[in-house]
């Protein structure tokens, strides 16, 4: 199985844009399944200090991490640039779903990179942060990092993804990772 994953939990960011294109994208090119993970879904009450105790972890956090990532074995992140790296919320995510199950959530599992921004650099520092992170838990990065940068001049004004580039550079990405 193969999860995707829009790495920000921000109501109507452009990152759920191209997170949805990629998961439908997916969806057409493999028979795999695949699963679409907005951290919209984690709560703001399920990240607090007790999320630290596997006993005491809200309910969402362990629905999403048994649904979504215990079970896959890829994940794709795609991750918007806040303040030159990736999301606090994708920190979070990964630190409580890292309480329970360690091994099982991200050992040995193969993860692919996209970095969304609106600058010039695609959060690729982002994108190397993430990577330390997943390869000192024991995952595979897939090397092709995927930055999506200028994302204003990629959007047209009903938020579709029309700029053709762009659709082929998500689609090798994605047939890459498949082969990965």
């Amino acid at each position: 199985m193969i999860t995707i994953i829009s790495g920000t939990n921000r109501k109507d960011a452009a990152t759920h844009i191209f997170a949805q294109y990629y998961f439908e994208l997916m969806k057409n090119i493999t028979e795999e399944e695949v699963q679409y993970l907005s951290l919209e879904m984690v709560s703001s009450t399920a990240l607090h200090n007790a999320m630290y105790s596997a006993d005491h972890q809200d309910n969402t956090v362990t629905h999403l991490q048994d649904q979504f990532i215990i079970p896959a074995t890829k994940i794709v992140i795609l991750s918007p640039e806040y303040n030159g790296s990736y999301p606090g919320i994708v920190k979070l995510f990964i630190d409580a779903c890292s309480i329970r199950e360690y091994k099982k959530s991200f050992s040995g599992k193969k993860i692919g990179l996209i970095g969304i921004a609106s600058g010039r650099a695609g959060n690729l520092r982002g994108l190397d942060h993430l990577s330390d992170i997943f390869q000192h838990m024991g995952s595979t990065i897939y090397p092709n990092k995927l930055p999506i940068s200028s994302i204003g001049g990629i959007l047209n004004e009903d938020k579709k993804i029309e700029h053709e580039g762009s659709q082929k550079a998500l689609e090798a990405h994605a047939r890459g990772f498949l082969a990965f």
